[in-house]
């Protein structure tokens, strides 16, 4: 049987460990950065994601998700209004119509290409002030997007589809407040 001979460990140097240091920093930093970009955190203001997210709730988004796919009905987005200015709060709202659909609110019921939109979701009922009948066409690259909270608000019934290009992100992750930690998940609809 041969004989192993272990060798000797190399010495340490004085500034081995100097730069062992340095590089595992620089490491954590670049993935820290990397995460923040692939996965930033938002804040929920307002309330018109009731009943499912509310004030103050604070949540993690991926932009991965959609440089490799697109946005899905029921997926839960934050983007940038093409109403608001640079600057401004990005909003949170629901996928409800997708490119080359037409999105119709008739009798305050939501209608996707003429069939009538289960949606489980919702606060309550929208009253006929806050949904009025409108037709949307949308176009290859535009999304319909809605609060959950319907009576309350600001969407694409006021300010019209979103391109792709102005969403961030789908929400992944709600992290605060502690007891309602988990993750998010797209409602099954029927007629799809």
């Amino acid at each position: 049987m041969d004989e192993m001979t272990s060798l000797p460990r190399p010495p340490v140097g004085r500034f081995n460990w100097l730069k062992e240091i340095i590089g595992t920093l620089i490491f954590l930093v670049a993935v820290f950065t990397l995460l923040q970009l692939a996965l930033p955190r938002s804040v929920v203001h307002g309330s018109s994601m009731e009943p499912n997210f509310e004030e103050g709730q604070r949540l993690v988004i991926s932009r991965i998700n959609y440089m490799i796919g697109d946005p899905q009905r029921g997926d839960i987005v934050v983007f940038n209004s093409p109403a608001s200015d640079p600057g401004e709060p990005s909003l949170i709202k629901r996928v409800i119509g997708l490119p080359g659909e037409t999105v119709e609110i008739r009798d305050t019921q939501v209608y996707i290409d003429g069939v009538l939109l289960d949606e489980p979701y919702i606060k309550e009922p929208c009253r006929p002030s806050s949904c009025r009948d409108q037709i949307h066409h949308l176009g290859e690259n535009e999304y319909f997007l809605m609060g959950d909270n319907r009576n309350v608000s600001n969407d694409s019934r006021s300010f019209g589809p979103v391109t792709h290009d102005r969403i961030i992100g789908e929400v992944l992750f709600r992290y605060w407040p502690l007891n309602q930690i988990g993750f998010m998940h797209r409602f099954a609809f029927t007629g799809d």
